[in-house]
């Protein structure tokens, strides 16, 4: 997409939901919609709180005059401008997710979402009809799959470097809710993540486990078709759901493993994922996320780092630093924003519209449908279907 933005002639103009100044999740979101000058946050709402919004709003550099009380208010009165927003970054507790993107899709917004896009299957099909509906964008903020080395593996597996897919293996492992934090003092960020009325369906899933499915998804080329699952709490006594383990077979026929617990000691955002096909396998691990492990049978391992002069030049693209120097997080969450506006200017521009990899709203979808298979099977024992989206 060289020369685009150069055409377009600015920065796309973004509103934000959430990310207040105490929200580590705010300052990333923002931070990487900035990274590469391809947004500019010029407005948002901070707080549920209409008072704390707009204080927020001004604590963070926003002009007081864009820092608003509530959505609806941000959405009327940006409308009414000359350079109002284009789309919206929605960062904000899980239960507010569907209608703060329900109600920017309505007005002629794109829209990029932290996860988990809704609490079910049926929001998140709404969520697809609308953004199909109003021609949007509608990208979902799944970070582990905008590294270099995760998209590299993408690439490899469609280029059929390990042959049929046979075995997928993801796990997300962290120390979150290892010790009981329900019984100590809560922050407003504790109160809404222990409340499975806002959090969603089974808190691990809402919040890490539906970074590992998609992660495994997005991978290795295809959804998930049917799940066997053990769903529960691992620290006795408690309400919220804090681990998750299921066998999964693939739409492709492969089969696979899923784990992830938030009650595990010790662990530390401990994500691995490992694809095995006919002729060999991948190996990423957020530890070392520059890095991927390629072993083809009978040959050397290769470790492969990003930035590698061979790489094909999309892959180094997503990269901002040679081999060696130490890149994360942020970096991965600015490929999104970068490609989610790349689509959002060739549109306006009239252009081809690049087949770019950014998570979208229809792989929340299928997000969705997981986790509800899960919590069936967990309810009904034995093997439960994913749903599919309605053609």
């Amino acid at each position: 997409m060289a020369g685009l933005r150069e055409r377009f002639g600015r920065s796309l103009r973004l509103g934000v939901i959430g990310g207040g100044p105490d929200s580590w999740i705010g300052r990333m979101h923002i931070g990487a919609a900035q990274h590469d000058g391809w947004w500019q946050a010029v407005a948002g709402v901070f707080s549920s709180d209409p008072e704390r919004s707009r204080a927020a709003g001004a604590a963070l550099g926003f002009d007081a005059a864009r820092s608003y009380g509530d959505v609806g208010e941000m959405l009327a009165k940006e409308r009414q401008r000359s350079d109002g927003i284009e789309a919206v970054a929605i960062m904000a507790p899980n239960d507010t997710h569907y209608p703060a993107a329900a109600a920017a899709l309505e007005a002629g917004l794109d829209v990029i979402c932290d996860k988990p896009v809704t609490y079910d299957f049926a929001q998140a099909c709404a969520l697809v009809a609308r953004t199909r509906k109003h021609g949007r964008v509608f990208a979902i903020a799944h970070g582990y799959s905008a590294y270099p080395m995760t998209r590299y593996a993408r690439m490899l597996v469609r280029e059929g470097t390990l042959g049929p897919i046979l075995l997928v293996q993801v796990e997300y492992i962290q120390s979150g809710l290892a010790t009981r934090i329900e019984e100590g003092p809560q922050n407003n960020r504790l109160r809404w993540l222990l409340n499975p009325q806002r959090s969603g369906l089974a808190l691990v899933m809402s919040a890490i486990g539906c970074h590992a499915q998609h992660l495994a998804c997005f991978a290795a080329g295809t959804n998930i078709a049917r799940v066997a699952a053990d769903v529960r709490a691992l620290l006795p006594g408690r309400v919220v759901i804090d681990y998750a383990s299921a066998l999964l077979e693939f739409e492709n026929g492969a089969r696979g493993t899923f784990t992830a617990t938030q009650a595990a000691a010790g662990g530390e955002n401990d994500i691995r994922l490992r694809i095995y096909g006919e002729k060999g396998m991948l190996d990423w691990s957020h530890r070392e996320a520059s890095y991927l492990r390629l072993a083809l049978q009978g040959e050397p391992v290769h470790v492969i780092g990003r930035g590698d002069s061979f790489l094909p030049p999309e892959i180094i693209a997503l990269g901002r630093s040679p081999r060696g120097h130490p890149e994360g997080l942020r970096e991965a969450f600015a490929n999104i924003y970068a490609e989610a506006a790349q689509e959002r200017m060739a549109r306006a521009l009239r252009e081809a519209v690049p087949e770019l990899p950014y998570p979208r709203i229809e792989e929340g979808a299928h997000t969705m449908a997981f986790i509800e298979a899960c919590m069936e099977s967990q309810s009904r024992g034995g093997w439960v279907d994913v749903a599919r989206l309605p053609s």
